[in-house]
């Protein structure tokens, strides 16, 4: 597969199948309401919609509000409606890949890639044991959950872009416990795993109690757990992504 159909391919998973075309229909709607409603909560809808990958010119200092003359404030707005493009439509395209591979395979759950040592390392640690144990014994499920659970994860780990992805939650999660641990005051460093894990951590994290209601040394832990589970829930999408832009046929779901 040549480098320049993987631009048409993430086109086509991302307005191949209805879950994609009302996902993008949303946000389109999401930015029409910014500019009939900038000043409400509204305004935030696209980026929301969009992360994380949207959160990424955060920590750039050019975008919206840039300061300058007429044409430097119109290509910083037009730069950002690039990038929240191109955030909309990898966002749909993960949600074409969801489709199409449980469509596919009536299970949802991507196979391992095996690209280079570590791929094939994944590989193995995805496919049964030798020697598993039959059907019908009494360790038979238990077997069978810890499979599934491995195939699951695979795309999490077995390919380039969601271990890079990892990396980078790993990093924020990683300053937000310095911080919270070894510094007097750890300020906002929680904002940094959480847009890193958007939208997912909104979800996950709302479910974890509050400071008031554990020990403060257990606060962090917990919040560092939930956005785990948020990470590795995009690192599964991403990767059933890259699965799909590598796989020799994108076949649309309607």
């Amino acid at each position: 597969m040549s480098q320049a159909s993987r631009p048409r391919r993430l086109l086509a998973l991302a307005t191949g199948n209805w879950h994609a075309r009302a996902y993008l229909a949303v946000v389109g709607a999401s930015v029409l309401s910014t500019f009939l409603f900038p000043d409400s909560f509204l305004a935030m809808a696209p980026i929301l919609l969009t992360a994380p990958l949207s959160f990424l010119p955060v920590v750039l200092p050019f975008g919206p509000g840039t300061q300058g003359s007429p044409a430097v404030e119109a290509l910083a707005v037009g730069i950002w409606t690039a990038w929240l493009l191109a955030c909309a439509l990898v966002n749909a395209a993960v949600l074409g890949a969801l489709a199409s591979g449980a469509a596919g395979d009536g299970t949802g759950v991507a196979r391992p890639g095996t690209g280079g040592a570590m791929g094939r390392a994944v590989s193995r640690w995805a496919r049964p044991a030798a020697g598993a144990v039959r059907r019908g014994t009494p360790s038979a499920p238990r077997r069978n959950v810890s499979q599934r659970l491995r195939a699951l994860l695979a795309p999490a780990v077995d390919n380039w872009p969601a271990r890079g992805y990892l990396a980078v939650v790993a990093a924020a999660l990683g300053f937000f416990l310095v911080a919270a641990y070894a510094l007097p005051d750890p300020g906002f460093a929680g904002i940094w795993p959480i847009m890193a894990t958007a939208p997912m951590s909104f979800l996950v994290l709302a479910s974890v109690p509050g400071a008031d209601a554990v020990p403060e040394w257990l606060s962090p832990l917990l919040f560092t757990a939930g956005t785990v589970v948020a990470g590795l829930v995009n690192a599964v999408l991403l990767g059933r992504l890259a699965h799909r832009l590598r796989s020799p046929q994108v076949r649309p779901v309607a």
